[in-house]
């Protein structure tokens, strides 16, 4: 299994692809991936099966928690519990976000 991993590679690939997510990680106890969503796109993303960490790399914008707004920033740290309702939105400059699951990315 791959130990290292650039961020800029994995951004790439998001770049190339329609997604606005990748997964590099993704094993039975642990994903981890980037998320990138340019100003007005949308977060699409269910509730998961896991409990999830995300960390601002950069951007602006709110995460929706069940049905309060967080407002992000760079450096942020946010938990959501598994099967809880969450998105990104209202961001007005480019949003990456670093995320973590507690299990595999299913």
């Amino acid at each position: 299994m791959k130990l290292e991993f650039n961020l800029k590679d994995n951004l790439d690939k998001i770049k190339k692809s329609d997604s606005y997510f990748h997964t590099f990680i993704n094993k039975d106890s642990l994903a981890t991936g980037i998320l990138v969503l340019t100003p007005g796109e949308e977060d699409t993303q269910e509730p998961h099966e896991s409990d999830e960490v995300y960390f601002i790399i950069s951007g602006n914008g709110f995460l929706k928690i069940k049905n309060k707004d967080y407002e992000i920033s760079k450096d942020k740290l946010f938990f959501v519990g598994k099967d809880v309702p969450h998105y990104f939105h209202s961001n007005t400059k480019e949003l990456k976000v670093l995320y973590f699951f507690g299990g595999s990315d299913s």
